[in-house]
């Protein structure tokens, strides 16, 4: 990393250190970077243009010689600037396609300068966390079970902290006796006020929130993070990254989709869509070839369907006292099939659900498991009928994933539910567009008696039985179906949280069986996860690691003691990228990842099979290669905070063009991020080229 320097010498003054030419094309834009020190290695180079019909970015990195090269930009002027860490950002160039720009890096001239440019987990790492001494509390057990909170539930599975926007307290709120008292205020403001406010009481809400009144404190007095970045290596200066605007300033999205999971080769060159859960009732498309965004309106089918601006909410430091968030819909998760169709959990109606889904109803699930209330259904969307299809489920959907022949949709519950697996035989519904008889679900049951097959089972409250099964009253977070054998499978959030395993037999409402297995300490916390084509799954862990479970290691897999902790050999984890919780001395990250992805097919260049973390506090995408990460971090806008990507291949025949990763900006503070009220959301393509000046 460059050292710190009080002033920039012009590039000209580096004449004699010049690197070999970079070979602009007319499309392109070109240089070398240099500061003081000579060239710099490992730095980005943004073009930025408003020219096009949605604001556009591309981002590389410099190589070893400092050279950069940002290929294939749409016609337009561009602002060019190079940022780094160890740098401040460089003043923004205007510059025409097809030109040769050296550019000139400026050191950051203090620490304090450098370190606005950290991502969030180099100043979360900062926030105080009551000792292992300390526990019991009234409310929570150890320290594992308050950092799971913190990590996975309202806070950092909506936002990342240690954004500008968090980890100072904006004085527009007004004026306290102390911090504690200012961040009891900030946790009332804008429409997610009652999930803050549940989630501080579960870490003993006054000690909590001295904790976090001391972090912003001691920052505010100049704190700095322990631990600085290191800029990208190797293959991470490879990558480059390509930025739409798309869907409103006060808007968040929770996902994208580009393709189908099964055929990353569906909508080559097509449009991405957009789920934006609370905060808006249209759904965001992008034209990533004509660089254009548009929106369409995801109907209800019961107009006296619950609104989120109904919720409680507080003044907001950057909105005052508006109600920001409007959807009825409240659209989880999109996914695409076979025929470029958008399939989303969407909320169509009221909660209570319809008696054919109760006791007494002749469907065969509601005879079997009876459900009073769903708080998501199902919405489709035809693109090339420009048309949605709604129905009514009597389980609540959240997440979901089709089978391989697309014939199958199975939906995770959430965080909150019943306790079932459901899923719409898609085909049968097509067939006879009847959606009562299309659905099925059913409860989690455990082979405790061992006998290979669902027979009577115990409830959850009740010890197990001999020769009986036993349900679990757990509900799936995360959903994916396994290339390898057709099994289910998901996660279970809380601590230590639990993934589960379900095949569904000949008759799955009667057939279906579930395994259970809990991570191993250090690992605890479980959020999205994914299967690999050999059947493991891989799954992000709140402890700081990604954990992996290879079920074929298992010297249990069902009977009486297979109920969670019967497979700890099973496990492998891996530590994630960037330092651990300062007051934390158990082996893990700060990190708090949300997802995992698997690509299956090679979509991104780093072969088949290799997990895809979401590194949502490192403001990257972490790839597990060979048992190491790679670190691609989007450093602009800085916070990038992904809750998913999806593959997709646009052209095989392309080399590295004709595909990559997709991703979105899934925060829901948006304007805790550099540029504030002004950000849009903004959807991510990431490609990895052969080296970073290839075009």
């Amino acid at each position: 990393m460059t050292a710190l320097a009080t002033a920039a010498i012009p590039v000209g003054a580096h004449a004699q250190q010049r690197s070999p030419a970079v070979s602009v094309g007319s499309n392109d834009l070109g240089g070398v970077v240099r500061s003081a020190e000579g060239p710099e290695a490992g730095v980005w180079v943004i073009a930025e243009t408003t020219d096009t019909p949605t604001r556009y970015a591309k981002i590389v990195v410099t190589d070893d010689r400092g050279r950069y090269l940002i290929p294939d930009l749409p016609k337009g002027n561009y602002q060019l600037w190079v940022r780094g860490y160890g740098l401040v950002d460089s003043a923004k160039v205007q510059a025409g396609l097809g030109k040769t720009v050296d550019l000139t890096a400026v050191p950051a001239p203090t620490p304090a300068a450098a370190a606005q440019y950290y991502p969030p987990i180099y100043w979360f790492s900062l926030l105080p966390v009551p000792g292992n001494n300390q526990f019991p509390m009234e409310q929570v057990k150890s320290q594992g079970e308050w950092l799971n909170t913190v990590k996975s539930g309202a806070c950092q599975s909506c936002h990342a902290l240690g954004t500008p926007g968090t980890r100072t307290v904006s004085k527009r709120l007004g004026s306290f006796k102390d911090s504690a008292d200012a961040w009891a205020e900030r946790l009332q403001a804008g429409s997610a006020s009652a999930f803050m406010a549940r989630d501080i009481t579960r870490l003993g809400t006054q000690k909590a929130l001295e904790l976090f009144g001391k972090w912003t404190d001691d920052i505010a007095a100049g704190e700095l993070p322990f631990a600085t970045p290191p800029r990208p290596q190797g293959i991470a200066r490879n990558v480059v990254v390509t930025e739409w605007e798309w869907s409103d300033p006060t808007a968040y999205l929770h996902d994208e989709i580009s393709t189908d999971r099964w055929n990353p080769s569906v909508n080559g060159n097509g449009k991405i869509y957009g789920s934006s859960e609370d905060s808006t009732d249209f759904m965001p498309v992008l034209d990533p070839a004509a660089n254009a965004d548009s929106e369409v309106q995801i109907p209800v089918r019961d107009p006296n369907t619950p609104n989120v601006t109904a919720r409680p909410h507080g003044f907001s430091p950057s909105w005052g006292p508006n109600t920001i968030w409007n959807s009825q819909t409240i659209t989880h998760n999109p996914m695409m099939d076979e025929k470029g169709r958008i399939w989303l959990t969407s909320q169509i109606r009221s909660p209570a659900n319809p008696d054919w889904c109760k006791a007494g109803s002749t469907q065969p699930s509601a005879k079997a498991f009876p459900i009073k209330e769903s708080n998501r259904n199902i919405a489709m969307y035809d693109p090339a009928a420009s048309k949605f299809t709604l129905l009514s489920t009597c389980f609540p959907t959240h997440h979901l994933a089709f089978s391989r022949d697309h014939d199958m949709l199975f939906f995770s519950a959430g965080v909150v539910g019943p306790g079932v697996l459901g899923w719409l035989d898609v085909k049968k519904f097509e067939q006879t567009g009847d959606e009562v008889q299309s659905q099925g679900w059913t409860p989690f049951v455990l082979d405790t008696s061992g006998d290979g097959k669902r027979g009577e089972y115990v409830e959850p409250d009740k010890p197990v039985e001999p020769g009986k099964d036993k349900r679990i009253a757990v509900n799936e977070y995360a959903v994916a179906v396994s290339p390898a054998d057709g099994s289910v499978w998901g996660t279970v959030i809380g601590y230590p949280g639990a993934i589960v395993r379900t095949t569904l037999g000949s008759n799955a409402i009667e057939t279906a069986l579930s395994e259970i297995y809990e991570p191993p300490l250090p690992g605890y916390g479980p959020r999205g996860g994914d299967v690999d084509a050999d059947g493991v799954y891989w799954v992000a862990l709140a402890s700081g690691h990604v954990g992996s479970f290879d079920r074929r290691k298992c010297n249990v897999l069902n009977g009486p003691t297979a109920t969670g902790k019967h497979c700890p050999e099973g496990w492998t984890l891996y530590q994630l990228p960037g330092p651990q919780m300062r007051d934390v001395k158990d082996a893990g990250s700060a990190e708090a990842s949300y997802y995992v992805w698997i690509d299956w097919f090679n979509t991104f260049g780093l072969g088949r099979n290799v997990p895809i973390v979401m590194g949502n506090l490192n403001s990257s995408i972490l790839a597990l290669v060979d048992g190491k990460f790679v670190n691609f971090t989007v450093p602009y806008p800085m916070g990038f905070f992904p809750k998913n990507v999806d593959g997709r291949i646009d052209d095989a025949a392309a080399g590295w063009k004709g595909s990559g990763l997709w991703s979105t900006y899934g925060t829901r503070a948006m304007f805790h991020l550099e540029g504030g009220t002004a950000n849009r959301p903004r959807a991510v393509r990431l490609q990895l080229r052969p080296d970073p000046l290839a075009h």
